[in-house]
């Protein structure tokens, strides 16, 4: 099953809020079809949603065919404006605008060979993301035991990626490798991502998966024991602060207080150099019905006060290693994370 594919000049995303009970693809024949994807989580997970941008780019593009390359630029300028205010945690987005825009500007010839060259573009970083997944599963699994029991939460899978996923990536690899996994999955509450989709894509898979609230999970670690944590990331800063989904900080402080190692896993795309910290990381705040609601149904009281921040911040010191497609960072993370985006710049 694929995430997105792109055909014949429209983007198919797999519709995500359908899933497990349908496997639907929505088709996007403009930019604002894309940003639409991604505002309504029919496509969510940091570096799926950079690809989504990308090709929502090439759509925009496609739009001011007949254009000149002034006129085209602006278009690409709107578009983007657009496009970067759907998600405001996940990096991968401003990433992915970035090297789309510098891509486009680069390009020599007239509007047809901008468009050529941007779905070159957004097509690579399709494939870019698969093999640095890929990569990272297979760092990552050395780090798990050759029978283990593991705890991950929200979805970092194939279906939060191009392809293969991050955290789901490492577990795939350690399965792959033979190795006795059973995974505990969180529901992920509000957007239930652990429940629908986690389960899901390891079910899929052959490998042993188990739900939980995600107020069980203190408890499963004192009552039956783990052998590690490993989660995706939205964002990741300067000093290795995480941001990732509501929920991964108590997780990483649970599993310190009981011994048990907090893995992170992300390509480099999701670390930002220009955030020093995790206390600058813009944390998204999603619409109150996501908790007061149920399948259309209100289950609070009407009036109740809400706070639903769709992410939190994880301290570097609460993590045991981050890995990435370059390799496994330990701390301090400061200087790893310099070094490995100072290769890449290379």
């Amino acid at each position: 099953m694929e995430t997105l594919y792109w055909k014949d000049g429209v983007l198919y995303v797999l519709d995500q809020t359908v899933i497990p009970h349908d496997v639907e693809y929505v088709s996007c024949r403009t930019y604002s079809e894309a940003a639409d994807t991604i505002r309504s989580m029919q496509v969510r997970g940091a570096p799926a949603i950079g690809v989504v941008a990308a090709y929502g780019m090439v759509l925009a593009a496609l739009a001011a065919l007949s254009k000149n390359r002034e006129e085209l630029q602006n278009e690409l300028i709107r578009a983007s404006s657009i496009l970067i205010e759907t998600r405001p945690t996940a990096v991968n987005l401003r990433w992915a605008l970035e090297r789309m825009m510098a891509r486009a500007a680069a390009a020599e010839g007239d509007s047809e060979a901008v468009c050529a060259v941007m779905l070159n573009e957004a097509e690579a970083i399709f494939g870019e993301d698969i093999s640095s997944n890929e990569r990272m599963g297979a760092y990552g699994q050395e780090l798990v035991p050759q029978q283990a029991r593991i705890l991950t939460h929200c979805n970092a899978g194939a279906l939060a990626t191009a392809g293969f996923g991050t955290a789901l990536g490492v577990i795939r690899a350690a399965h792959r490798a033979g190795k006795e996994i059973g995974v505990y999955a969180t529901e992920t509450r509000p957007y239930m991502q652990g429940t629908r989709l986690t389960t899901f894509e390891l079910m899929r898979e052959g490998i042993e998966v188990t739900l939980i609230t995600d107020g069980m999970a203190a408890y499963l670690m004192s009552a039956r024991g783990l052998d590690l944590v490993v989660v995706g990331a939205d964002r990741i800063a300067a000093n290795g602060d995480v941001a990732n989904k509501i929920g991964t900080y108590g997780l990483a402080v649970s599993a310190r207080f009981h011994g048990v190692p907090f893995y992170v896993a992300a390509p480099r795309s999701t670390i930002d150099m220009r955030v020093p910290d995790g206390a600058r990381i813009p944390i998204e705040e999603r619409d109150h019905v996501e908790i007061t609601h149920f399948r259309g149904g209100r289950v609070a009281p009407e009036g109740v006060g809400v706070w639903n921040p769709a992410f939190d911040i994880t301290p570097n010191e609460l993590i045991t290693a981050i890995i990435t497609e370059a390799g496994v960072l330990r701390s301090p993370y400061g200087p790893a994370l310099e070094e490995i985006m100072w290769t890449e710049g290379t």
